[in-house]
């Protein structure tokens, strides 16, 4: 049976903070890396969508690996993003990092070349056989152009030993439960949109990745163990809490919002790396009183 502990309640996706010359503010990151910690959450996702990924050098990668490892200190384990559109370049990259201290790779589907199902079962399978630890899946269609099927996905789920999860931010709630439906024990359905984890967790999902809990991990900790645990009050209450906040994240697009939420919290500066820009002054005064209105309430 899959190993999927390790994986259940709330992951978050952590940001890469950068300095005004955008070098990797280290001091940051590590603020973040215990912020999100000491907030109760279960796992951390590194170099993610969130994490600006597309954006960092081989170097800096190895760079951030070794030192979210280092802060980090086995206190919860960690997953790392390797995805790409040229499998060999992936399963390369996989063979290459140095993934002591690391618990699971998040793979995003291949993004441009738009495979279909049999090309996505390949590149995947092909993954999975070369890596040393867990893999999950990654389907987000509205940035790949390419969707993982229910049917793909449960079958890399059966053949695959390691591939343990998916991280699903498709929004189609009837493929997300068609797989949860079909799947195999041991297989986790993790949502990939804070603004679904409480539906995907009704369903049968083990949570989420978010990116909320970069800010407000206890708040995100909160609604997804009252939702793991039925408590369907509790959660709803928090989520329309932080309904307004969680829209703003994406208004101007991720990581643009969450870098301005956590500059106006003093945790890290409201740096991107090109193409990739702030929020502009009207949502980030819309977030700045999305900010006050939570912590008032």
């Amino acid at each position: 049976m899959k190993d999927i502990k390790k994986f259940r309640g709330t992951g978050v996706a952590i940001v890469t903070p950068f300095k005004n010359d955008s070098s990797i503010d280290f001091a940051a990151l590590g603020r973040i890396v215990n912020h999100v910690i000491h907030g109760g959450v279960n796992y951390i996702v590194v170099m993610g969508t969130t994490g600006e990924s597309a954006t960092l050098t081989k170097d800096e990668k190895k760079a951030i690996i070794s030192y979210v490892v280092e802060v980090t200190d086995n206190r919860i384990p960690i997953v790392i993003g390797i995805g790409g559109n040229s499998t060999q370049e992936v399963i390369n990259c996989v063979r290459h990092s140095n993934l002591t201290g690391v618990d699971g790779i998040l793979s995003v589907a291949p993004y441009y070349n738009k495979p279909n199902q049999r090309g996505l079962f390949q590149h995947f399978k092909s993954i999975a056989t070369c890596s040393p630890i867990p893999v999950i899946l990654y389907n987000v269609p509205g940035r790949t152009c390419s969707n993982i099927s229910s049917e793909t996905c449960i079958e890399l789920a059966n053949e695959c030993e390691n591939i343990v999860a998916v991280k699903e931010a498709s929004g189609d709630i009837a493929q997300i439960m068609r797989i949860i439906r079909n799947k195999p024990d041991g297989f986790s359905v993790i949502s990939g949109d804070d603004m679904m984890t409480i539906p995907i967790i009704a369903s049968g999902g083990a949570g989420v990745i978010s990116v909320l809990a970069n800010a407000f991990p206890s708040a995100t900790c909160e609604l997804v163990t009252n939702s793991l645990k039925n408590n369907c009050k509790s959660a709803r209450e928090i989520q329309l809490r932080y309904l307004e906040m969680i829209e703003l994240l994406f208004l101007d697009g991720n990581p643009s919002g969450i870098k301005a939420m956590l500059s106006i919290m003093n945790i890290c500066q409201n740096t991107l790396r090109l193409p990739l820009v702030p929020v502009n002054r009207t949502t980030y005064t819309r977030i700045q009183k999305a900010i006050d209105e939570v912590n008032k309430s």
